[in-house]
């Protein structure tokens, strides 16, 4: 696919066109979805423009890519592409535990912040958890791929627990939820 002019005016409507030439108008679950994936893959880019540890940023690099993997599959209606594998899931499965494995367990709930780099995980994290939220929204009105939900929910993990790696790694202090008495 090649892309030599950005505007098209087609759009001027309210809808917009899919990978084969079918039209939704823009506020259809389908294209929400597809807005936010877009929306947690630009996090994404935020927390990479940062000076973020290179373990974390390889992976997140690799999760932008199966990003717009979930978006062509979603851009293309009744169609399984097959671009979102088990092992997408499996490779953030296993970097959650790697990181997992150096932080300290959890106690209480942590609160979003500390250093700046993990604050900007933390606000993909709920980017990502809203993208998960719209997927089961389109989920109730057409047939989904249960790897896209898992993928969705270990990327929401993954950048929970890359927050916290962050914040002891950049110095940047967790801060626990604390009751109030």
């Amino acid at each position: 696919m090649r892309i030599t002019k950005v505007y098209t005016k087609t759009g001027d409507d309210g809808t917009t066109e899919l990978s084969k030439g079918e039209r939704m108008p823009k506020d259809s679950p389908r294209i929400v979805m597809l807005g936010a994936l877009d929306e947690v893959n630009a996090a994404i880019g935020v927390v990479l423009a940062e000076n973020l540890n290179k373990i974390i940023a390889k992976v997140l690099e690799g999760v932008q890519h199966d990003l717009f993997n979930i978006g062509g599959e979603l851009a293309v209606l009744e169609e399984d592409l097959g671009l979102v594998k088990s092992d997408d899931v499996n490779k953030l499965e296993e970097a959650i535990d790697s990181l997992n494995e150096s932080l300290p367990p959890l106690k209480e709930f942590v609160l979003p912040g500390g250093s700046r780099r993990s604050a900007l995980l933390y606000q993909a994290k709920v980017i990502c958890r809203r993208t998960e939220r719209d997927l089961v929204t389109l989920s109730h009105k057409e047939k989904i791929n249960p790897l896209h939900f898992k993928y969705l929910n270990r990327l929401s993990d993954y950048l929970f627990v890359a927050a916290r790696y962050e914040n002891m790694k950049g110095g940047g202090e967790e801060q626990m939820w604390k009751r109030k008495q």
